[in-house]
C-alpha cells in the first residue's frame, strides 16, 4: 500500500468518526430527557398515588426517627424523597418549584443492641405520605389540594388508593408546625442547605 492509499483510509475513518459523533450529539439529548423524566404520582385529574421508581429517580433528601415513647430507640422510621430538581429549586428559592413530589416512607422501627450501641432501623413499611407544589391551585374542587400542595396518605400494599379524604382534616394538623416553611419540615434535609 502507498502512503497515499494510508491518507484516503485515515480521510474516510475520521469521516465515518464524525458521523458517529453527530448521530449520538443528535440522539443524547433526547435520551437524557426521557431518562430524567420522573413520575409526580399526579393524574390530570388531580388523582394522587405514590409515584412509581421514586427510589431510582428521585433524591434522597434525610430521614426522620420518631422516638418510642416508653423505651429507648424510635418506634418510627421516615425516609423523604424528592423528585428531580425539587432540592436544587428549594436551594435557589428557599420554597419547592411547582410540580415538585415529595414522597415519605413510613416505617415501623425496632430497636437493639448493635457494636455501636444501640441502633433503631427499619423494620415494615407502614405506607407513604404524598406532597406535590401547586401554587396555582391547580385542583381547586379537590380537597386533597389545597395551601399551595396536594396530600395524600397511602397504607402499605395499595400505593395508588388514598386514604385520605380531606388534606385539611387528614393532612393539615400534623403540618401546621411547619407553616412557615411551606408546610415541609426543611430543616431535616441536609441536601436542601446551600
Amino acid at each position: 500500500m502507498t502512503m497515499q492509499h494510508y491518507h484516503r483510509i485515515g480521510a474516510g475513518l475520521r469521516g465515518l468518526l464524525l458521523a458517529n459523533v453527530l448521530i449520538v450529539t443528535a440522539c443524547a439529548p433526547e435520551a437524557r430527557t426521557s431518562a430524567t423524566v420522573a413520575d409526580t404520582g399526579v393524574t390530570a385529574t388531580g388523582d394522587l398515588r405514590v409515584p412509581a421508581n421514586y427510589r431510582d429517580t428521585y433524591q434522597y433528601l434525610g430521614t426522620w426517627a420518631v422516638a418510642a415513647e416508653s423505651a429507648a430507640g424510635s418506634k418510627e422510621m421516615h425516609i423523604v424523597y424528592a423528585s428531580p430538581g425539587a432540592a436544587a429549586g428549594h436551594r435557589a428559592t428557599g420554597k419547592f418549584p411547582d410540580g415538585a413530589t415529595l414522597v415519605k416512607e413510613v416505617f415501623e422501627a425496632t430497636t437493639g443492641p448493635m457494636t455501636t450501641g444501640t441502633v433503631s432501623h427499619t423494620k415494615a413499611l407502614k405506607g407513604w405520605f404524598v406532597m406535590v407544589k401547586d401554587s396555582k391551585n391547580s385542583h381547586p374542587g379537590n380537597k386533597l389540594w389545597g395551601d399551595g400542595w396536594g396530600w395524600a396518605w397511602f397504607d402499605q400494599g395499595t400505593p395508588t388508593k388514598t386514604t385520605s379524604t380531606d388534606y385539611k382534616v387528614d393532612c393539615l394538623t400534623c403540618h401546621e408546625p411547619a407553616k412557615a416553611t411551606d408546610w415541609t419540615y426543611s430543616e431535616g434535609y441536609p441536601v436542601l442547605k446551600k
